[in-house]
């Protein structure tokens, strides 16, 4: 069934062909796809714009929340600034230990060295009149497992 169509202008037009029924089905599924796609963007939307609006209890809450965080901050950057402020002075104070004790030992090298045994041995048994003692003036004590013994009577004179 072919329909003649008088034609105005200098194109030709395209007949408009019947339609199938699998072609009106493909669009009718075309169609719902973008209502689907603008329902989705709407609904998209009013969330966005929900989003946006906030309440009064909302933004108190996010206040103080920055505000805690912002105390929380400001508290660590005190306290590694006091920590490193110690650890400084620990490390003067050691210094100083260190320097101490090298002090000490240069003293008591000196002290040692400067003691002559064969000296107070020799003042000692010329000038005070000191002697060795013999075998039977040494009196010999056993310490058990300790570093110091008690003294609960006179030593013997024998």
């Amino acid at each position: 069934m072919t329909r003649n169509y008088y034609v105005n202008g200098n194109t030709v037009r395209e007949l408009e062909a019947p339609v199938r029924r699998e072609e009106r089905e493909r669009s009718r599924e075309e169609l719902e796809r973008i209502k689907r796609r603008k329902r989705r963007r709407s609904a998209a939307r009013r969330n966005r714009q929900r989003e946006l609006q906030m309440s009064r209890g909302y933004v108190v809450f996010l206040t103080v929340c920055v505000l805690i965080t912002a105390f929380s901050s400001v508290m660590l950057v005190k306290m590694q600034a006091q920590m490193t402020s110690r650890m400084r002075s620990v490390a003067s104070l050691e210094s100083q230990v260190i320097d101490l004790k090298a002090d000490n030992d240069a003293r008591y090298k000196s002290l040692t060295t400067s003691v002559d045994l064969n000296h107070i041995k020799e003042v000692a048994t010329k000038k005070l009149g000191m002697s060795y003692p013999k075998e039977k003036q040494v009196v010999y004590y056993s310490v058990e497992n300790t570093n110091f013994m008690d003294q609960y009577s006179d030593i013997p004179k024998q």
